[in-house]
């Protein structure tokens, strides 16, 4: 509920018959003054919404907001390139490839499950580093067990076999893989290759 004050100052202060210049202190409040009461107002910067110019908060460096700004080497994939890289990963017999799939060490990934460090877990990982000029493109994109890319970090000379090593073994049988996508989704889908019945 809104007092009267209130009211009464947010009429007065979108009133456009006032010429009227907005402040940004130290601490982030607004301060809103009247031309006639300022000593100099050419030093007194004028905007017309904080969203507008530039935000300015005590202990961080000033910066710049351009909406239209746009990286040309993002370091997260873009999402059309994540659908795309899904669709490159390894399916798994009998379940259904929109949630399942498999990294290239083998190991099993669902698709609900993105940067947690689980052994269903998975990351969208660059092939070669973005530290180390790789990019993020789909040809550098594969789909990898969350624990081995935070094992991999930015390494190029590791070998499967290490990968292997230090990939997170879960042993997952299809009441389990079911169960989740109960969870997950609401329901089961099977494969088209699962052959049997389908649980609805």
């Amino acid at each position: 509920m809104r007092s009267k004050k209130e009211g009464k100052r947010r009429s007065s202060s979108s009133s456009p018959a006032r010429n009227r210049t907005i402040i940004v202190d130290s601490g982030g409040f607004e301060q809103r003054r009247s031309p006639s009461r300022s000593s100099n107002p050419s030093t007194v910067p004028r905007a017309t919404s904080l969203l507008d110019t530039e935000i300015v908060t005590e202990g961080f460096e000033e910066r710049q907001i351009y909406p239209d700004y746009r990286n040309p080497n993002p370091r997260s994939f873009p999402y059309s390139v994540k659908q795309q890289c899904w669709e490159k990963a390894e399916k798994i017999k009998g379940r259904d490839p929109e949630r399942w799939r498999r990294d290239p060490l083998g190991n099993i990934v669902f698709r609900k499950l993105v940067g947690c460090p689980g052994c269903l877990c998975h990351d969208y990982d660059h092939i070669i580093p973005y530290s180390k000029g790789g990019q993020s493109t789909l040809e550098n994109c594969q789909v990898l067990q969350a624990t081995v890319n935070r094992s991999k970090g930015n390494k190029t000379e590791i070998s499967k076999a290490d990968l292997i090593q230090k990939s997170s073994y879960c042993r997952v049988a299809g009441r389990e893989m079911d169960l989740l996508e109960l969870s997950a989704y609401g329901n089961v889908r099977r494969g088209q290759d699962s052959g049997g019945c389908r649980i609805q």
